[in-house]
Parts: structure tokens; C-alpha cells; sequence
């Protein structure tokens, strides 16, 4: 007796490379950093590592002279910041919310005086939002996320001196 051949399943091993390399060839075609998705019961989600820098709005004026000068180690600077003592590290994967509500003041600016226990920012993980809290007071040097921007573990958020 013959056998019938029997419908492909996204959940062998093959069929899960394949999508997984589909899934990275498309981040690289349209420059996404991350993309989920879900199938039949597996659920996959493929991100890329992206350096993120401040941008000018959120650098104080200083920073952004000096530069430059700093400019002939360009791959050291990532790693410089976070082993700064001052980094406040994202204690969950989600996504980043500078301001409790879109259009609200943003909870901390650049040079803003916080307190122990503060609120930094908002980081939203399965749809629940986590206040993330200074755990030390001093300033604000550094804001080192944009709003909406999807964070990972230990990811460096802000710099509190």
C-alpha cells in the first residue's frame, strides 16, 4: 500500500529554517530591525542588533561638540556606555515610552534632576506598561532610546550621574 503524502507542517525543523531565513532576507530587503510572526501555532520573531546613538534633540549641546574628538573609536563608544556607572539597563524586552501617554511631557529631559525611585520611562511588555524607576539620584546626562523604540534586556536606556 502506498503511502499518502502528507501536508508540510510549519513545526519540522526544515520548514522553521526556511522560515526563518525568509524572515531575515526580508529584514535586509526593507530595512527593518525586527519582524514577527505567527503560524499554525509557532510563533517567530527575528530582530537584528542595531547601534543605537542619541540623537541631537535628546544630546546636550556639549555632548555633541565633543564628538569629534572621540570619533577615532567609534565601535568602543557602545560598549563604553554600557559600562559607565551611571546607565540605567532596560530590565525587560518591549518597547520604550518616554512620556505616559502620546503628546504628554516626556517624564525626564536631558539635565532633569531625579530622585531615587523617579520614573524614567515606560517600557511596555505584553501589553503592559512598566515604570521604569531611577534607582539612584542625580541628573540626567544621557537619554539613549527614542520613544516607541523596541528595547531588549540590559539594553542601556539613560544615564544618570
Amino acid at each position: 500500500m502506498a503511502r499518502q503524502p502528507q501536508a508540510s507542517s510549519p513545526s519540522k525543523p526544515t520548514d522553521e529554517r526556511e522560515l526563518i531565513r525568509d524572515l531575515a532576507l526580508l529584514l535586509d530587503e526593507t530595512n527593518l530591525t525586527e519582524i514577527e510572526v505567527e503560524r499554525a501555532g509557532l510563533r517567530v520573531r527575528i530582530a537584528r542588533n542595531v547601534t543605537i546613538t542619541a540623537s541631537p534633540a535628546y544630546a546636550p549641546a556639549p555632548a555633541v561638540a565633543a564628538a569629534p574628538a572621540v570619533a577615532t573609536a567609534p565601535v568602543a563608544a557602545p560598549a563604553d556606555i554600557s559600562k559607565h556607572p551611571g546607565v540605567v539597563p532596560s530590565p525587560m524586552v518591549g518597547t520604550a515610552y518616554l512620556a505616559s501617554e502620546p503628546g504628554a511631557r516626556p517624564f525626564i529631559d536631558v539635565g532633569s534632576k531625579v530622585k531615587a525611585g523617579d520614573t524614567l520611562l515606560i517600557i511596555e511588555a505584553m501589553k503592559t506598561m512598566n515604570q521604569i524607576p531611577s534607582p539612584r539620584a542625580g541628573t540626567v546626562t544621557q537619554i539613549l532610546v527614542e520613544d516607541g523604540q523596541p528595547v531588549e534586556f540590559g539594553e542601556p536606556l539613560v544615564i544618570v550621574e
